[in-house]
């Protein structure tokens, strides 16, 4: 089956060949063969370190995996949970360059549903971290944080880091397990203009409650553009 490429020129050409070898090996068994590089070079008129750089995300994603000697084949479905990865980190795994923008970072008090899902009393001390978070120099999503400031002393004092997680694990507090959910939604008026969307397009909405242990580190609220974010789970059973 021929498959048409996406040749719009905001895309990067390695996200370019990345998802068109997505879409060819979509749904495909364990053990097929993806497309060679040098047949990727040909079509996309690429560098091959360009495919390389494409094909590089889909092993780490654990689409693909490479057998030396033989070739890069659809991968065996994984059977390990998925890692807990913040945004830089999920990024980077795609092939794309992370950026983020703080617009906001305060020390408030805890509103009812903030207080009760970081197991703290209404009306404490939490600190509020608000990111426009790009990727390949796009808006990607809209990201609010909430820590628990006893947990994170001088946190906002010490300069802001790049990566939320990296952070917590220099502290020892990097989260080992999450609840996650994501919904369908449309953007709100300001949503609109800083992911530079129009109001009432589509958007995914993700919350997330980080723990260490039985210690609640994280909660985070982001809304995604949908027409740049998938999210992918990992499904299967032990033998």
């Amino acid at each position: 089956m021929e498959l048409t490429v996406q040749t719009d020129g905001r895309a990067l050409k390695h996200v370019q060949v990345r998802e068109y070898v997505r879409s060819l090996v979509a749904g495909a068994a364990p053990g097929t063969p993806a497309p060679s590089e040098r047949e990727l070079v040909h079509r996309f008129g690429v560098a091959r370190m360009t495919v390389r750089q494409a094909m590089d995300a889909l092993v780490v994603e654990g689409l693909l995996e490479r057998v030396p000697g033989r070739g890069t084949f659809v991968a065996r479905p994984r059977r390990t949970a998925s890692q807990i990865v913040g945004y830089t980190e999920e990024m980077n795994r795609r092939g794309l360059h992370p950026e983020s923008q703080t617009l906001l970072a305060r020390r408030e008090q805890a509103g009812p549903g903030v207080a009760r899902a970081l197991a703290l009393t209404e009306g404490d001390a939490v600190l509020h971290w608000r990111r426009l978070r790009r990727a390949d120099g796009a808006p990607m999503c809209l990201e609010d944080a909430y820590l628990n400031e006893v947990l994170l002393p001088g946190f906002l004092q010490s300069g802001m880091p790049t990566s939320l997680y990296e952070a917590l694990e220099a502290r020892g507090l990097r989260p080992t397990w999450a609840e996650d959910s994501m919904r369908a939604d449309l953007a709100g008026a300001e949503e609109a203009v800083l992911l530079e969307i129009a109001p009432g397009d589509p958007v995914l909405r993700h919350s997330r409650r980080a723990l260490v242990g039985e210690t609640v580190v994280e909660v985070s609220r982001t809304v995604y553009r949908a027409d740049r974010f998938t999210l992918y789970v990992q499904l299967g059973q032990d033998d």
